[in-house]
């Protein structure tokens, strides 16, 4: 099973690479940067994400993939 997990994985990363027409190290490396935030105050919790720069922004429409959404979650306390 873990062969399979192995390839299989290494045919997303080749893939991610012919798409997006770049290497896996340059693309991981602009992801990574994107993060998923919480903050919590006595008003209550918000998740957001982090502002795309325009590198991660041409990355994804590359790859043919949605955009996150800035608001993820708001729970009023």
């Amino acid at each position: 099973m873990h062969i399979v997990i192995c390839w299989l994985a290494l045919l997303l990363t080749r893939i991610c690479e012919r798409q997006a027409q770049d290497t896996w190290r340059n693309l991981r490396r602009e992801l990574e940067r994107l993060h998923l935030v919480t903050l919590a105050g006595s008003a209550g919790h918000v998740q957001q994400t982090t502002r795309l720069t325009p590198a991660q922004r041409d990355i994804l429409a590359r790859l043919g993939v949605e955009p996150p959404p800035p608001l993820t979650s708001l729970t009023p306390a």
